[in-house]
């Protein structure tokens, strides 16, 4: 099942561009998910944070869960909007996999949910395939796709890849917490990229 898009909102999910008060909104619920966690953002506690009323925040979503989609969905945009274009070998395109997977890791909202709320970060990124982990398929396609023109990567489909690589990736860091008396933060990220290196060597 595919997160809803808010009914007033449905443009800051199709695109990185957010209007002055949507941003104001999701600042606040930024704010409110690195303090409070996912169980502590409402849309009261967002009326007060952003300095709006309730019915602006209904005239741009739906509920509180829509609100937190769509900052999930902004965090995810601006890490993947740091990342090269276009990717050009296996090795750049491993690179860029591994940078967002150390900034996603490193994010305050998402660090947060990894750390405190488990089944929240679960219902949000893996629960269903939502606008967030399609727009990382997005962008894994078409670095698979550039990195494809070289001689170093597989000639499969880059979208049956991108999923690959997506729930490879997903494992590893929803995992990291468990395995962390097994293997140091060096070793891990070794053997990530050997996985990853290995997946797309042709």
């Amino acid at each position: 099942m595919e997160e809803r898009q808010p009914t007033g909102g449905s443009a800051a999910l199709s695109s990185p561009e957010w209007g002055a008060t949507q941003t104001r909104i999701l600042d606040a619920a930024d704010a409110l998910l690195q303090r409070r966690g996912v169980h502590g953002l409402t849309v009261a506690e967002l009326s007060r944070r952003a300095g709006l009323s309730r019915p602006t925040i209904y005239r741009n979503w739906d509920d509180a869960d829509d609100v937190v989609r769509s900052a999930l969905l902004r965090r995810v945009i601006g890490i993947l909007d740091d990342l090269p274009h276009p990717v050009r070998s296996r090795a750049e395109l491993v690179d860029s996999v591994l940078t967002f997977i150390s900034r996603f890791r490193a994010d305050a909202v998402y660090a947060r949910l990894l750390a405190d709320e488990p089944e929240s970060f679960t219902r949000y990124t893996l629960q269903r395939v939502g606008q967030s982990q399609r727009r990382i398929l997005r962008w894994l396609a078409a670095a698979i796709g550039s990195a494809q023109h070289g001689d170093d990567v597989r000639g499969d489909s880059p979208d049956d890849m991108a999923v690959m690589l997506l729930l490879i990736a997903q494992s590893a860091v929803l995992s990291h917490g468990t395995v962390a008396e097994l293997i140091d933060e060096a070793a891990w990220q070794h053997e990530l990229r050997a996985a990853l290196d290995g997946y797309l060597r042709p």
